[in-house]
């Protein structure tokens, strides 16, 4: 299943849940929820969150959801110093971060709401690379890379200017990406166009042709007609970025969890409980809608169940 072969459904998913469910009730909010409710972290989940909670105030006008993009870190850092509800994450809590929860007393709960394919692009007016090794990364990417110019990656490439884009330092997706690409979480050479903004990455390398970066798999979706994603050969092959090879485990090592955190004092206010249980029942509406990688059959009754424990 390719999500270019699924926009149909995904235009559909999307006048579903902003209908209430296909034919609910409006504005209208039976259950009589009202409060607030706020989120922040990481800019590759924020859109998916940012969709669910229009749709969800569609169901429940009482409540305002806000979504605000600091990136997963600077997410973390406002959840653990008990500022917001929910955290989005594009990688796991680490341990620093754990311990600032601890330490301020705050307990939660970590909910798996998507895949992400994390793609490497390129110009479309590239057309020499095709597919990179795990270790042609690392040589571009590495703390101290002298690489500048697509010929001294490979020889059989152009002498054309190499542009790198990616995202900042407080970003889930940089530490994911450095960690699984360079070996060690946040080594990264420095002289690259960063930003925590991902649709400023997309257009950094929508405009130059020796440009190339790294962000979450719709941002590159949702922009195929001036970006080429490049396969990845971590030893077994050139494999792609796509739904089918983010839920199937092949495309190594750029696969990973998208997450959402939730504090446990939050589920004592029913408005949390109330979006949260949306969150995972419609999460695959929500994904092929914000062309996102679906949770599969396993993940999802996981991710019930973790609920269903709190």
């Amino acid at each position: 299943m390719k999500l270019r072969v699924a926009a149909p459904f995904a235009l559909v998913a999307c006048a579903c849940l902003l209908a209430t469910a296909c034919g609910g009730s409006g504005n209208s909010d039976e259950n009589g929820l009202s409060g607030r409710i706020e989120a922040d972290g990481s800019s590759t989940v924020g859109p998916l969150t940012s969709y669910a909670a229009e749709a969800f105030q569609k169901l429940h006008s009482g409540v305002q959801v806000t979504v605000g993009i600091s990136g997963t870190g600077g997410g973390f850092e406002r959840f653990c110093s008990g500022e917001t509800d929910l955290s989005n994450a594009s990688r796991p809590i680490e341990t620093d971060e754990e311990a600032a929860c601890r330490k301020a007393g705050i307990e939660y709960v970590e909910l798996q709401i998507a895949n992400d394919a994390l793609s490497v692009v390129v110009n479309t007016g590239n057309d020499w690379a095709t597919c990179l090794t795990v270790d042609q990364l690392k040589q571009i990417w590495e703390p101290g890379s002298k690489i500048e110019r697509w010929k001294e990656l490979d020889a059989s490439f152009p002498d054309d200017d190499l542009v790198l884009f990616g995202p900042g330092t407080d970003s889930g997706t940089f530490d994911f990406f450095t960690k699984e690409v360079v070996g060690d979480e946040g080594a990264s050479r420095s002289d690259y166009q960063a930003s925590e903004n991902d649709n400023v990455l997309v257009n950094g390398v929508k405009g130059q042709k020796g440009a190339l970066g790294y962000f979450g798999f719709s941002y590159y979706d949702q922009n195929r007609s001036g970006l080429k994603a490049l396969a990845i050969d971590s030893g077994g092959g050139c494999v792609g970025p796509s739904v089918e090879t983010a839920q199937d485990g092949t495309y190594t090592p750029l696969s990973r969890p998208l997450l959402v955190y939730a504090k446990r004092t939050a589920f004592e206010r029913p408005e949390v409980q109330a979006f949260l249980r949306y969150l995972v029942d419609e999460s695959r509406a929500i994904a092929a809608a914000t062309l996102f990688v679906p949770l599969t059959d396993e993940q999802l009754t996981a991710a019930r169940k973790r609920l269903e424990d709190t």
